[in-house]
């Protein structure tokens, strides 16, 4: 049977893409989406929109968990791609090494902080992540590496090893040995693990993606100071936060952190080509490769291949050139401005936090005569009341969002960061209207029962 071309198959197949999935990869994502009323049949992304086969334009504020930065299809990043197909490159001699890696490794690292030197190159987070682990060990030669509750790091073994929920890990285990917690933000807790000795490294996101948890005032630096006073590398994964989320290149400059080790991926990618990196110190670096012997002692087979130093390439021009970080911060001061009030006009909203455009609002107990049931809802199902946001703004407003981590209270917004200042202020407004319905809880509960009751019956014909 002979495979059809692409174009064919976009062209007659359309309309398969849930029966596909049911049938090859993964069933339960498509209850997921079918239950949420989600199951859209996408036919094209425009800039910071995904548009459905009606040609309804919906803002995508999930933005492929960070990938999609300078939104979806940017002309920049395609011409970077058709330039390297073009050019028929000598792509991954293996044993040889090429132009675009090199330059896209220079230009990161003159954007780096002054202790990065050189670039590992990956092909995703999870895998610079797993490169970070091997580097630490390598270069200290110690065995431990500790993490932070609640932390995101990836699902392959080692970085999964380093996540902070169980939800994620359970069933997966023995994980990788010597990995160990501590609390966020938590200083002395840090310095005792430390003390106990042996610790290759501390591996902290700046910002905590399932959450959107901010550092309290001091503690990245302090983390850092710890981690040199007791010889152990200070890691910062930038694989969310990274190439202009927080409204900074680097997260790590809204606090003048100078790391030994910085992971990157998603954004990296301009949105199209699966890539990974991580950045490290001359001394790192000249401990892991310290002879010929061990040149090749860590790799990947498609790291650094010319499509996806390409797309990094383009990434920082787009970022640089249409001033993307500076935008993200203004915009991110406007969802805060437009959006914090919340806190205080209604019941059901315990905080509204971000940074740059990395945002998240959490509900708590309503007071009246709705708590009750918000209570027993959440003890039967923590976290469904997030879905009391959720899912209206996607019905009635086109608006792309979702919960910012297993069994908990928090809708996350992740924009592009080419979106607008009117659909800033058009989310804020659509978010307000939700927020307030949500805080009928019975009412808002009957809704969403309905609609997902809807999807389901409608889903089993």
């Amino acid at each position: 049977m002979a495979v059809a071309r692409v174009r064919d198959i976009l062209a007659a197949r359309g309309g398969e893409e849930l029966a596909l999935n049911d049938a090859y990869l993964n069933p339960q994502l498509g209850r997921i989406v079918r239950t949420l009323g989600l199951d859209r049949r996408w036919v094209r992304g425009e800039g910071p929109y995904l548009v459905d086969e009606r040609g309804d334009r919906y803002l995508d504020l999930l933005c492929g968990y960070g990938v999609f930065a300078l939104g979806r299809n940017h002309p920049e990043v395609v011409a970077a791609l058709e330039d390297v197909l073009e050019a028929r490159t000598a792509n991954l001699p293996q044993l040889g090494v090429t132009l675009l890696t090199g330059v896209l490794a220079e230009e990161l690292v003159a954007r780096a902080p002054a202790s990065i030197a050189a670039m590992v190159p990956a092909n995703s987070g999870t895998e610079a992540v797993e490169a970070a682990i091997k580097l630490a060990r390598a270069a200290t030669g110690r065995p431990r590496i500790l993490y932070a509750e609640h932390a995101f790091h990836g699902l392959t073994l080692g970085s999964l090893s380093l996540n902070g929920n169980a939800e994620f890990r359970d069933g997966f285990g023995p994980l990788l040995p010597g990995c160990d917690p501590v609390p966020f933000g938590d200083l002395d807790a840090l310095e005792r693990e430390l003390a106990r000795g042996g610790v290759a490294a501390f591996v902290v996101e700046p910002v905590q993606g399932k959450g959107v948890n901010l550092p309290p005032d001091g503690y990245l630096a302090g983390a850092q100071e710890r981690c040199r006073a007791a010889g152990a590398l200070f890691c910062v994964d930038e694989v969310q936060t990274g190439l202009g989320r927080t409204g900074r290149l680097f997260a790590l400059e809204h606090w003048g952190l100078e790391p030994d080790l910085i992971t990157l991926a998603k954004a990296l990618s301009g949105g199209f080509v699966p890539t990974g990196a991580v950045l490290c110190s001359r001394a790192v670096m000249d401990r892991v490769f310290d002879g010929m012997e061990r040149g090749v002692r860590h790799g990947s087979t498609f790291g650094g291949n010319d499509l996806a130093a390409a797309a990094g390439l383009a990434t920082l021009r787009v970022l640089e050139r249409e001033g993307l970080v500076e935008h993200a911060a203004r915009m991110g001061d406007l969802l805060l401005e437009l959006t914090r009030p919340l806190v205080d006009r209604y019941d059901i909203v315990r905080d509204v936090r971000g940074l740059g455009l990395m945002w998240a609002i959490e509900l708590g107990e309503p007071a009246g005569a709705g708590r009750r049931l918000y209570r027993a809802v959440d003890r039967a199902q923590p976290g469904l009341a997030a879905q009391l946001l959720t899912v209206p703004l996607f019905h009635d407003h086109r608006i792309l969002c979702q919960v910012a981590g297993h069994r908990m209270s928090v809708v996350k917004a992740l924009p592009a960061l080419v979106v607008s200042e009117a659909d800033v202020r058009g989310f804020a407004a659509a978010l307000e209207e939700v927020v307030a319905e949500a805080e009928r809880v019975p009412t808002a509960l009957a809704s969403l029962a309905w609609r997902v009751g809807r999807q389901v019956v409608g889903g089993r014909r």
